[in-house]
């Protein structure tokens, strides 16, 4: 299996480079069918495990090398090798890289915590868990909280026959709205703090917000829940009986202060120094913060007993599997990026005009669907990214005079990253992790009209609500 594919693609291309410099890609040459590379790496992931599953689940990363390549050789046809090979260095070093190190250290050190009991799937004990998570994804992430409590509310409703809807809230709540509240929550936040957007700025500006979300979220799970467990009730003898919980392996729980510590650091210590990657300039800081984060999963991999991973069915097949299939969304959205980088001069110009009114003011509510809906398909870090940059791009200002555009910039990234397995990187690893445990997944698109059903009327009130304030 292919698991550095966009090392693959960077050393292919090293070979073939010439040493003039790269002139940087020119998102405003290119048109749409650019992005139809993107487009059918986004259809392969949804269409594999129903269409061809045992050709997937061995071949997937072949297949998203492939994509990989349709995406650059063709970039380096039209433009030049080193412009394509730039384009590239740039999407892992300065996106990939940190952004599934951070993943691969909260993965590890959170399946070291084992929480043992035989706690049941009941519509109340289904809410606080989920509630719980929701409270502690803004602390350690929602990689961290999705990582602890996953495999606990798997246990807890195993002997329930409906339980996929429980795994689907999971997602909207603990790896998506949750962390709504600090940078160390979801990545599109992180991108923000990197760029000068203060570290409570989203506790202080989106606490109501993501309060109203994640209750209107809760109370419709709720109601599901108790639908489902008196069904489940007439069939399948449930013991109610409370038993005490344990949690073991709480030197991981020191492991992720420690990560939360690192990523600080990083923002706050500037040494001014940097090395410059083929146009890339990887600061030191970052190099440091990614170095301690590995240094720290391998450290629980030694500290955390064997015997707790596995009564927590931990493998590194789910982290395998979303590193291999974001390395190539990383490579296949680099003309999409772009494109929509470019502004006013490029393919998606109309997204200027959506998001703009015609006296120059900006439109928050359309800043808000539109960096919503595109997070869902492209991932919400880059995309926040990219609406930050069309906001102007200038921190101070966003949070001051243009406090209600990050707002919705920040909502509709965290937010809308629930609508699909893709849109947040914790999504898919939850989707693998359940489908590894026997839960009957639903598909790329069923879990879309999932979603969509669900989270649509929330943002349709949250959209009134927010109007009103600002």
């Amino acid at each position: 299996m292919i698991i550095l594919s966009p090392l693959a693609i960077i050393a292919a291309l090293v070979c073939l480079a010439s040493p003039a410099q790269a002139a940087g890609l020119d998102g405003a040459a290119l048109r749409w069918p650019w992005a139809l590379p993107f487009a059918g790496m986004l259809l392969t992931i949804a269409l594999g495990p129903i269409a061809f599953p045992k050709l997937w689940h061995y071949h997937y990363g072949k297949l998203t090398l492939a994509w990989g390549l349709l995406t650059v050789a063709p970039l380096a046809a039209a433009t030049t090798i080193p412009v394509a090979l730039e384009a590239v260095v740039h999407a892992v070093l300065a996106e990939y890289l940190s952004f599934i190190v951070l993943l691969f250290a909260l993965y590890v050190v959170a399946g070291g915590i084992l929480i043992t009991g035989t706690l049941r799937g009941h519509p109340l004990v289904n809410t606080g868990l989920l509630a719980f998570g929701t409270a502690i994804a803004s602390v350690v992430g929602t990689t961290g909280a999705a990582m602890v409590l996953i495999r606990p509310l798997l246990r807890a409703n195993a002997a329930r026959q409906h339980n996929v809807h429980v795994v689907v809230f999971f997602i909207l709540l603990v790896a998506n709205i949750g962390g709504a509240l600090s940078p160390l929550g979801d990545p599109p936040l992180f991108v923000g703090f990197l760029r000068g957007v203060d570290f409570f700025w989203t506790t202080i500006h989106l606490w109501r917000e993501t309060l109203l979300v994640a209750g209107l979220v809760l109370m419709i799970f709720l109601v599901v829940d108790v639908v489902f467990y008196r069904r489940d009730r007439l069939v399948v003898p449930l013991n109610d009986t409370p038993q005490p919980l344990r949690v073991q392996g709480l030197v991981n729980l020191v492991l992720i202060v420690a990560i939360i510590a690192a990523i600080l650091l990083s923002a706050a210590w500037r040494p001014g120094i940097g090395f410059d990657v083929y146009g890339t300039r990887v600061e030191l800081q970052n190099i440091v913060r990614d170095m301690v984060m590995v240094a720290l999963a391998l450290l629980s991999l030694k500290l955390t007993p064997n015997e707790h991973r596995a009564a927590n069915g931990f493998t590194f097949e789910p982290i395998r599997e979303v590193a291999i299939l974001f390395a190539g969304i990383f490579i296949c959205i680099v003309p999409v990026l772009a494109m929509l980088q470019a502004g006013r001069g490029g393919a998606f110009a109309w997204l200027i005009a959506a998001v703009t009114a015609p006296d120059g003011a900006p439109r928050e509510i359309a800043y808000f669907w539109l960096t919503g809906m595109l997070s869902a398909f492209l991932d919400n870090a880059p995309t926040y990214l990219v609406f930050f940059e069309l906001a102007g791009g200038d921190a101070t200002k966003l949070m001051t005079t243009m406090a209600p555009t990050l707002a919705a910039i920040s909502m509709g990234a965290v937010f809308m990253g629930a609508l699909t397995y893709i849109g947040n990187a914790p999504n898919f690893m939850i989707y693998a992790i359940a489908v590894e445990r026997g839960v009957r997944m639903p598909s790329f698109f069923v879990y879309m009209a999932w979603s969509f059903a669900i989270l649509m009327p929330v943002f349709v009130i949250l959209s009134v609500v927010s109007v009103l304030r600002f």
